[in-house]
């Protein structure tokens, strides 16, 4: 053998061969194949609002301990309004004040998160989960804490939801038969729960066909144990029945408001078989069709009212819906079914309503509301209502003098003169308020001995609070925590106006 001609005939056949080695190098066809790096930014980004005006404004007091706060409020002096002239020689009346007392029990509440071994493994260099673990905790809880703020209820039961009043008509896509209807009033967290609430989530809507009322809920804990409670929806009514004869019918129904509602859920079908089909933030609804087969039956939520929950406290709208809070509570009409009653404007640049709480406010308790909140509905709703001002437009229009061919509209109601005081009340959307449903909100008493420094506050037994848990398993697990209460020392100083319609 020749060595030398041998290791040419190699070269000449490696050279030949359709081999990796003489591959030129060029940009791979695929984001996964070839030689590359991943192109990826970190941290991830975090579309998701967290959105709490309420928590963020009212203060937080340290200090509370026992099982409930306690006070006691004189709300009135000289109740029996003796007259003060006195004779020559003699003593003047005697007066008697009028006393209530409150009292709040205090609320754990929390979330938790995890991290597997694995999952911490996997994000190195990428992201640090078990913060982002903490960080989304207390978000989620902030977040929950706000609707706590809003609408928790201990204490306010709907109870058994009013027998609808039903007509048919021939304005939809029912065919011919006999439908039963049923409805059940709605708390505020089970309206959010079932018209889904773009707060901690971005891109949530109503979809009947899988939205859920929550009736009675139990929960499993992250501990393994389980809590029940209700779910914030009252006692769903006895089913109503009418025969639509058109093959293109329609079902107009209507209940009597119920004290501490903001929504409605309405079931149709056949008796027995009645299904979701729409959810209102008025008393009456138009049923133009039927419900999806998905969609949740009636017959599912648990009997009896599951409108409160022990696990919460009272929240503002709550404390306002009592009996003898002495706050302000507007309900407006049922007026046409389906449709309701709108605001109305007074033709001077304002709200008939609205006016009508502050000569209330003014005349009963010499007040005046700091904030009102509402829905983006009722924002814009008031706003057309004040530039329209009963066909006398109020109008401004604006222009840029570098290009006066260009106009600026359109105006934003975003603060309310209070005619009774002169106060300018600023107006703020809030997230979690219905649409329907406006909240006066006030942050100071004008009396001058009250010993009310905040008129509402979260007195804690203790604020938010991390605890990384003691390993049981390969994973990482948190909670993020706290103790409080609400508590309101003039809830009469609150205002609600509901069941509006939207026009």
């Amino acid at each position: 053998m020749n060595p030398t001609q041998e290791t040419l005939d190699l070269v000449k056949t490696a050279q030949s061969a359709p081999d990796e080695l003489i591959k030129s190098f060029v940009q791979p066809g695929s984001a996964t194949t070839g030689l590359q790096a991943y192109n990826l930014e970190a941290p991830a980004k975090k579309l998701y609002p967290v959105l709490t005006p309420l928590r963020n404004s009212i203060p937080r007091v340290g200090g509370g301990f026992a099982s409930q706060a306690n006070w006691k409020a004189i709300t009135g002096i000289n109740v029996a309004n003796i007259r003060a002239g006195v004779a020559e020689g003699k003593r003047g009346g005697k007066i008697q004040h009028s006393l209530s007392e409150y009292f709040a029990a205090f609320r754990g509440f929390g979330l938790e998160n995890d991290v597997t071994f694995e999952a911490n493994y996997a994000a190195k260099n990428y992201e640090d989960l078990k913060a982002l673990a903490v960080q989304q905790s207390l978000e989620s809880t902030m977040i929950q804490e706000e609707r706590l703020i809003l609408g928790g209820n201990t204490s306010v039961n709907l109870g058994l939801t009013p027998t609808p009043t039903l007509s048919a008509g021939g304005s939809g896509t029912l065919a011919a038969a006999t439908y039963s209807v049923i409805c059940v009033a709605l708390g505020l967290q089970a309206y959010l729960d079932t018209v889904g609430v773009n707060n901690g989530s971005i891109g949530s809507y109503f979809n009947a066909a899988t939205a859920q009322v929550p009736g009675q809920i139990t929960r499993t804990n992250a501990d393994g144990t389980q809590d029940t409670f209700g779910g914030g929806s009252a006692q769903q009514s006895s089913a109503a029945s009418v025969v639509v004869s058109s093959s293109t019918g329609s079902i107009t129904a209507t209940v009597a408001a119920v004290n501490g509602a903001v929504g409605y859920a309405w079931f149709l079908g056949s008796a027995g078989s009645e299904k979701l089909v729409s959810v209102t933030s008025i008393n009456s609804v138009v049923l133009t069709s039927t419900a999806a087969s998905s969609a949740q039956a009636a017959s599912t939520l648990a009997s009896g009212d599951n409108s409160t929950s022990a696990l919460d406290f009272d929240g503002l709208l709550t404390q306002a819906f009592k009996p003898n809070s002495g706050a302000y509570i507007k309900v407006m009409g049922t007026g046409t079914a389906g449709t309701g009653t709108a605001l109305t404007s007074d033709g001077s640049g304002g709200i008939v309503e609205f006016e009508e709480a502050f000569v209330n406010f003014y005349n009963r308790y010499r007040l005046s509301p700091d904030v009102i909140y509402v829905s983006t509905q009722e924002l814009v709703n008031i706003t057309k209502k004040i530039v329209g001002n009963s066909g006398a437009p109020l109008l401004r229009m604006t222009t840029d003098a570098t290009n006066p061919g260009n106009l600026q509209a359109g105006l934003r109601v975003a603060e309310y003169l209070n005619k009774v005081t002169g106060t300018k009340i600023p107006v703020v959307i809030h997230p979690n308020l219905p649409a329907g449903t406006i909240f006066f909100h006030t942050e100071k008493l004008p009396y001058p001995t009250s010993n009310v420094g905040n008129v509402v506050q979260m007195l804690m037994r203790q604020d938010y609070y991390q605890l990384e848990w003691p390993l049981k398993s390969r994973k990482y697990e948190y909670g993020v925590y706290a103790d409080g209460v609400l508590q309101h020392y003039a809830p009469f100083a609150m205002g609600v106006i509901t069941n509006i319609a939207n026009a």
